[in-house]
């Protein structure tokens, strides 16, 4: 799952423009929305976007999404755990 967590470090810095951070200092586990990245409601519509087309993984609702964005580490968890089957 830590190859996940990167890749996703990689996609958001870049899907966000996140110019501040790099991978080395995305930490995985500080609060994702609301926290000091600064990752808006826009943004969560952009993640959400990119984790459906990139991982055919489905956010469908608030109560999810504050969950799964809660930090880098619940997301790349989720991913992981919506994708298994496929691998399976």
């Amino acid at each position: 799952m830590q190859t996940l967590i990167e890749e996703l470090k990689g996609k958001l810095i870049a899907l966000l423009n996140l110019t501040d951070v790099t991978v080395e200092n995305f930490d995985e586990n500080a609060q994702l929305v609301g926290g000091e990245l600064g990752i808006d409601s826009i943004d969560v519509l952009e993640m959400v976007v990119m984790i459906e087309k990139d991982y055919g993984v489905v956010i469908n609702s608030q109560e999810m999404g504050e969950k799964v964005f809660a930090s880098l580490t619940s997301l790349a968890r989720y991913i992981h755990e919506q994708t298994a089957g496929d691998a399976a």
